[in-house]
């Protein structure tokens, strides 16, 4: 006899059998969601950069932010330490006049899912970007999914990292005229390797809405890891057939996407 509690076991297994066999590459499960707060209209946009870049990859997003009326305000990541990043992210946010938007792409949403937690911070969005839980080794789960092209092309001069120009324009930047591409190339910070190894000590993605934008032809972060990062964090999601730079060859739909999560 089929009993209700029969049937509630019987859906939590096939829930976990689901799993298995649809995300086992992943390190672990999706968590269950958690309780979100509800999504606040924001006048405030702050953008976090990450490896290979600095704060002017947001300048075409930006000028589109701007343009409806938003407070924005990007972030130059230190790319030195986790904790240094984080402050940096934190200080901006210090200076916001009310709820704020907090954008990150590619290792800055690991500053973003710490930082997020700050009072001020009504929503998250991600860019083709990290998006661990709190403590998580990002190194392990991204190895649990084929390794990105462009993870060869990085170089390293002593402590300090960068992307090879092929690589840059390859497997970064690759759906960017050439010339543009090499411009961003010439301005590329180099990150050092201390950066690498930190963990989050938080993850604001818990209980603050969250969006995420998938770059489906990204070489730089697999995006299978990317859709398994939005899918845990229970984001709204979209997929941009894009480079790992949607930002700046798609900024039209990211745009779009940080409006809807400031609530405009």
């Amino acid at each position: 006899m089929l009993t209700r509690r029969n049937f509630s076991a019987a859906l939590v297994a096939g829930a976990a059998a689901s799993l298995v066999s649809t995300g086992s590459k992943a390190a672990s499960a999706p968590t269950a969601a958690a309780p979100k707060a509800a999504a606040q209209k924001a006048n405030n946009i702050v953008l976090v950069h990450g490896l290979f870049a600095d704060g002017s990859c947001w300048s075409e997003v930006i000028a589109r932010l701007q343009a409806k009326g938003l407070n924005c305000t990007a972030v130059q990541n230190p790319l030195t330490t986790l904790p240094d990043a984080v402050a940096s992210a934190q200080r901006v946010l210090d200076r916001q006049d009310g709820p704020t938007v907090l954008v990150g792409h590619s290792f800055s949403g690991m500053i973003v899912t710490e930082a997020g937690m700050h009072p001020k911070v009504s929503s998250l969005v991600y860019v083709a970007a990290r998006a661990p839980d709190a403590g998580e080794d990002y190194t392990a789960l991204a190895k649990t999914y084929p390794t990105p092209p462009a993870s060869a092309g990085i170089v390293f001069d002593g402590d300090e990292g960068r992307l090879s120009e092929e690589a840059f324009l390859r497997d970064f930047a690759g759906d960017l005229p050439k010339a543009r591409a090499k411009v961003l190339y010439a301005v590329q910070q180099p990150f050092h390797k201390e950066l690498l190894t930190g963990k989050t000590s938080a993850a604001a993605w818990h209980t603050k809405p969250s969006w995420y934008a998938v770059s489906t032809e990204d070489r730089t972060i697999n995006p299978d890891l990317e859709r398994f990062m939005a899918k845990r964090m229970g984001a709204k999601t979209i997929e941009v057939k894009a480079s790992h730079l949607a930002l700046i060859s798609h900024p039209d739909t990211i745009a779009r996407m940080i409006l809807e999560a400031a609530g405009h």
